[in-house]
């Protein structure tokens, strides 16, 4: 065998790419490739459960009950206790943790997703968990204690839950620490993120068994297992490649375990393999500050040639431009110049398909100057091999005792959209054109010959960009005015720039007008910004609420997809997102509602009196006779409208129509498919109903301006 380490320099370039498969080398595969590629005969996802016993179910659904029950008589013991409020709050806070096991037994019993006669069993032991830790809460016990962290020299395993702010849904996770770390140490210890690999098969049951069992039952396989590091396990939503609800689980985890733990924020490596080495490339280039590395292991990094080579299925010469120009929200290449602010470490099999992957992004890589650092496990398929796993251990930790306090003085982004607009202290706020590249080269420069602090930055497809160094962080003069230059034009100097703060904190936001100049005030004027620029699926990676109509749509056709279609939406929240639905009447919303979050609505201005409410306010003319938005029009009988906005009652959150997140059951058959479907706005014939990857014909399409106008 050759020398891994000597190998681990060697770069592989020129070779033929292969496809990719986002399949966990555990799992079999299935029925991926070319007999995936029919989208009128769709295998199910989650595939359909075994036939148990149903007395067994019955007596699993009673004990469920009883352990939401046991915990809602805390919860109103809590509410008359004489600590009023601080004992309520406790119990709210800890409520994840217990709830989230019946949940996920409800779940697998709801959509009959038993796998195996020994799912029956552990089934019952999660239920025995949450009893458990019921009685921890009830006789005081911290959230450590709750999930029974402890100071010990053997490995620990925690499984727990989290409520996610998208849809209050209780939403799993896993902790592995070794055995020689103390997570309860107050000195702040290192956290890897596990992304997993796909498994069609891992339901929440299975997901918080895994996480759950006996640590020396505990199979790590490709998953890491460092000496001196806390492995956290997001469950992703399922099977998403940690995309959309999987990108915000994943997020939400690290937020919470640092606020229980202490987690070195500068300290938080991203890694994963197969499915999860997707995931991983995808939040190391479009959140590249927020790690100090990345370990992806094959999986796949863009969308067109994984489907020609390994589907079959030329999705560059079918798919609509629309769909094309979206590809570039998860595709990796077009972000790679983010690496360049974070270590990177690719793995891949010498004969494993899925090393096009590294392929791929080595070749993007090499034309932004990044000498990509590609591991090659020799003569190995599908799977991370053990000397790798040691070198890449070691190169981490290497990498980690080179980590400086501070921020860096030298910054670079490469955005294609507002929703990934930050990189250290440099965000940009608006842009020229989105779906085209915006790039920021900004520095701190120290000039020697008065020592005065200067910010330099050159940008492209930029309007509007923020400097924002936090307490303690300018690297500068601590005092003083600060000149600032982009585009080599001085728009302030150090006798009329703003000033650093006496907390050693710098801010100051820019705008081109014509020329660079600081930006003024415009909260009330409507362009696109960040966490509010579309498309329609960025409506469903914050909280949201599904707003039904009271009334009914005249045309019948148009009704009878109304129906049909809000019903899929919310079915498939669930299903595929793992989700709970929140889902109000039309008549039960107010202002305050709608200022707390996104609101989807379904119905036409007839049957759904807030569409009639928000109408003559959206760029948007529908009609009995018509449906037209900008130059496009169509005949209103058997068209619906579907579009994303700014709520005009509520302008920091969005309103959508007649849609939910926007691919379907086809999609699920393979993550890189799973790609935003609809841009912006969308004009839909539906005499025909919806199909597994469509919602109905689409007669037109297209995206806002940066002013949310029809182009």
């Amino acid at each position: 065998m050759a020398d891994l380490t000597e190998m681990a320099l060697v770069l592989t370039r020129g070779l033929v790419a292969f496809g990719c498969l986002a399949i966990a080398s555990a799992a079999p595969v299935l029925a991926d490739g070319p007999a995936d590629n029919q989208a009128e005969n769709v295998r199910p996802i989650p595939p359909a459960g075994i036939e148990v016993d149903a007395e067994a179910v019955d007596a699993l659904q009673a004990n469920a009950a009883m352990v939401r029950k046991r915990w809602q008589q805390l919860i109103d013991a809590a509410k008359t206790d004489k600590q009023g409020s601080t004992a309520l709050a406790r119990l709210i806070d800890l409520e994840p943790e217990v709830l989230v096991f019946p949940r996920a037994v409800e779940m697998t019993i709801e959509q009959s997703i038993f796998y195996s006669p020994k799912a029956l069993t552990d089934a019952d032991r999660l239920l025995e968990i949450a009893n458990e830790r019921i009685d921890r809460i009830a006789a005081g016990a911290s959230w450590a204690e709750v999930v029974g962290l402890e100071t010990s020299n053997e490995k620990q395993l925690i499984a727990g839950g989290y409520r996610s702010k998208i849809d209050d849904s209780f939403q799993p996770y896993g902790v592995v620490v070794p055995a020689n770390v103390n997570a309860l140490d107050a000195l702040p210890i290192r956290m890897d993120v596990w992304l997993h690999g796909r498994g069609e098969k891992v339901s929440e049951l299975a997901f918080l068994n895994k996480h759950s069992n006996r640590p020396d039952r505990y199979r790590t396989g490709n998953e890491p297992m460092p000496q001196s590091a806390i492995v956290a396990h997001p469950y992703g939503r399922y099977s998403n490649a940690f995309k959309f609800a999987g990108e915000v689980d994943v997020l939400e985890l690290i937020d919470y375990l640092q606020r229980r733990a202490a987690i070195d924020d500068q300290r938080i490596a991203i890694r994963g393999f197969s499915m999860g080495g997707a995931g991983c490339w995808q939040f190391a280039t479009h959140y590249a500050d927020r790690f100090f590395a990345a370990t992806p292991g094959a999986g796949f990094s863009e969308t067109p040639l994984f489907l020609k080579v390994f589907q079959g299925e030329d999705a560059a010469g079918t798919a609509p431009s629309h769909q094309k120009t979206l590809w570039q929200l998860y595709d990796c290449p077009p972000w790679a110049a983010n690496l360049r602010n974070l270590p990177t470490i690719a793995y891949s099999g010498e004969i494993d398909r899925q090393k096009q992957a590294a392929d791929v992004m080595e070749s993007e890589l090499e034309k932004h100057g990044v000498d990509l650092v590609h591991l090659i496990g020799p003569q190995t398929a599908h799977k991370i091999h053990p000397d790798a796993k040691q070198e890449i251990a070691r190169r981490l930790n290497l990498i980690e005792q080179q980590i400086q306090p501070g921020v860096p003085r030298h910054v670079h982004l490469t955005t294609m959209t507002l929703r990934y607009s930050k990189m250290h202290w440099i965000e940009v706020t608006g842009m020229q054109q989105h779906w085209s590249p915006a790039t920021v080269d900004a520095a701190v420069i120290r000039h020697p010959a008065d020592s005065s602090e200067q910010i330099e930055i050159e940008c492209e497809n930029v309007t509007r960009l923020r400097v924002n160094f936090d307490a303690g962080q300018w690297p500068g003069k601590p005092n003083g005015r600060v000149g600032v230059m982009i585009n080599g034009n001085h728009v302030t100097n150090a006798s009329n720039g703003p000033m650093v703060g006496s907390d050693r904190s710098f801010t100051a936001e820019f705008m081109h007008d014509g020329k660079w100049k600081i930006a003024t005030e415009d909260s009330t004027s409507l362009r696109k910004r960040p966490g509010l620029q579309g498309p329609i699926d960025d409506a469903f990676m914050d909280r949201f609420v599904f707003v039904m109509p009271s009334g009914t749509t005249a045309d019948l056709i148009v009704e009878k997809w109304i129906q049909e279609e809000s019903k899929h939406a919310m079915d498939h929240w669930r299903l595929h997102f793992r989700g709970d639905i929140r889902v109000i009447q039309d008549t039960e919303v107010d202002a305050a509602m709608m200022a707390d979050q996104n609101v989807i609505l379904f119905g036409d201005a007839t049957s759904n009196q807030v569409i009639a409410q928000l109408l003559p306010k959206l760029p948007l003319n529908w009609t009995k006779e018509q449906i037209r938005i900008g130059n496009n029009e169509a005949d209103g009988a058997g068209h619906v409208p579907v579009m994303i906005y700014p709520n005009p009652e509520s302008p920091n959150h969005y309103v959508v129509i007649n849609s939910g997140f926007t691919f379907r059951e086809y999609d699920y058959l393979n993550n890189a498919r799973q790609t935003p479907k609809l841009p912006d706005w969308a004009i839909l014939n539906v005499s025909e109903g919806s199909t597994f990857r469509d919602p109905g014909k689409v007669v037109a399409a297209g995206f806002f301006d940066e002013a949310w106008q029809p182009k």
